[in-house]
């Protein structure tokens, strides 16, 4: 089984349309990208994904990628799952 990640879940961003941004704003750090583009500020679990997006421009992953400030992490709102 091959894992396609390309969003934020949490906001329902792709991460093409976070690099659009990024690219069109002139941003290049990770925590203004985050402020221009509104992404990643519930799970957080998409953070590893676009500081990796930003030093490589995929915008699509294959591979979980877990950040260490990610490990145990559990969210306390009921509200946050996608879809909801």
């Amino acid at each position: 089984m091959t894992v396609r990640i390309d969003r934020c879940t949490c906001s329902d961003r792709t991460f093409a349309d976070i690099a659009a941004v990024a690219k069109e704003s002139g941003v290049v750090t990770f925590e203004e990208l985050r402020d221009a583009a509104d992404f990643g500020k519930r799970c957080r679990l998409c953070h590893p994904y676009v500081k990796r997006m930003l030093e490589t421009g995929e915008t699509v992953f294959t591979e979980l990628i877990v950040a260490p400030e990610n490990v145990g992490y559990e969210d306390s709102d009921p509200d946050s799952t996608p879809g909801r």
